[in-house]
């Protein structure tokens, strides 16, 4: 059974480093046998189609061919249209009343539990908040990632220890799901 899924790429095409065209991307990604190939943006978001059903080999295979093509280190999470739809219909903010630059998803490689976050007091930056999901974490931030201090906290190694995780705003988490059918 074809399945499709998104790729999720961490840290390329930022301020000139890591570059991965994106032309180059869809042709690694057909060279791994996969169908439907598409990107979204310049950010290291790709659609495609395959048999498998194992998304942590699928995301292995494109990290090995990424790396072999580019010669440094991608980090990559593969997820399915219908995992996307259910993240996205699971978000605990008003998704249709706020602005994509106020609204995002970070995807993790495994489940992520409170715990890994009771070091951070959330009461010290509000109005911003942030809820946990399945394997995601929904973050508002009023005034933009970029200038968010709760992101930069859930960002810190010490809370990320041993889980790689790849933030999407709300624009892109909508059209992920629409382009993998989700």
């Amino acid at each position: 059974m074809t399945t499709t899924y998104a790729a999720l790429l961490r840290g390329i095409n930022v301020s000139g480093h890591k570059k991965v065209p994106m032309a180059e991307l869809r042709t690694l990604l057909t060279e791994l046998g996969h169908g439907g190939v598409a990107t979204y943006l310049n950010s290291g978001n790709a659609v495609f189609t395959s048999d498998s059903d194992d998304q942590d080999a699928l995301a292995a295979g494109l990290e090995s061919a990424l790396e072999s093509h580019f010669g440094f280190a991608v980090p990559c999470l593969v997820r399915s249209g219908p995992y996307l739809r259910a993240v996205a219909e699971a978000c605990p903010f008003p998704a249709a009343e706020l602005e994509a630059k106020q609204l995002h998803v970070t995807y993790f490689t495994a489940p992520v539990t409170g715990e890994r976050f009771a070091g951070i007091d959330q009461q010290a930056f509000l109005p911003e908040e942030f809820r946990l999901g399945d394997r995601a974490l929904y973050l508002y931030a009023p005034d933009g990632l970029g200038r968010s201090k709760l992101a930069e906290a859930l960002g810190r190694p010490a809370v990320n220890k041993g889980i790689t995780g790849t933030s999407r705003n709300w624009n892109t988490v909508v059209k992920l799901v629409e382009m993998t059918g989700g």
